[in-house]
């Protein structure tokens, strides 16, 4: 899951995967807005026939805690 949100990453910011790590925050060190970031949750919900909580979304600030998330949604 983590392998393929950096890609998703990469569709919405100028980043290099390299530099995409567990730790980084969506938008202080990537540059994401909170527009990016909520296209970004669309595609992933269409990707994985998932449904995101928007509530619990605005919770997610670095790329570890929305891959912690996701596996969670994907494992019920």
């Amino acid at each position: 899951m983590y392998e393929k949100l950096k890609e998703m990453i990469c569709n919405y910011v100028e980043v290099e995967q390299d530099s995409i790590k567990p730790e980084s925050r969506f938008m202080e060190d990537l540059g994401f807005t909170s527009f990016d970031f909520m296209s970004m949750l669309g595609e992933i919900e269409d990707e994985f026939d998932i449904e995101i909580d928007q509530h619990e979304a605005a919770d997610i600030r670095t790329v570890q805690e929305a891959a912690d998330y996701l596996e969670r949604l994907s494992v019920k």
